[in-house]
């Protein structure tokens, strides 16, 4: 028994020092360095985004993605603030940014901004 333990110590020792710091900076692990893709029916604007119709990927069921952003030059090519392009299908470009902000009481909060940087009509 004594010898399993003497050699547990060390083989424990090892791991232990081979495991590296969780990094102090995690909310940049959840910034999507590229761009993802969906596709959906644009459903409109709301005062908190634009909504886009699309189906999960695993069971095929609807729900509606919201876009709080929209750049520039997707709005100068698609009037996303009327009401042409509702019901019509699109490939959406987008990517995802972690905002860190305090909320009433103090205490931080991060809040995920999806940004549409491309749109394609199908």
């Amino acid at each position: 028994m004594k010898t399993k333990l003497l050699m547990a110590i060390p083989i424990l020792c090892f791991l232990l020092m081979s495991v590296k710091p969780f990094p102090l900076n995690a909310p940049a692990l959840y910034d999507t360095a590229q761009d993802s893709n969906i596709i959906g029916v644009y459903d409109g604007n709301e005062g908190y985004g634009y909504n886009f119709i699309t189906q999960h990927k695993d069971n095929g069921s609807d729900f509606t993605m919201t876009f709080q952003k929209v750049d520039d030059a997707v709005m100068k090519e698609f009037d996303l603030e009327g009401e042409l392009f509702v019901n019509q299908k699109f490939e959406v470009t987008y990517n995802v940014k972690i905002v860190k902000s305090k909320d009433e009481d103090g205490f931080d909060q991060e809040d995920e901004i999806y940004t549409i940087t491309h749109l394609k009509k199908l």
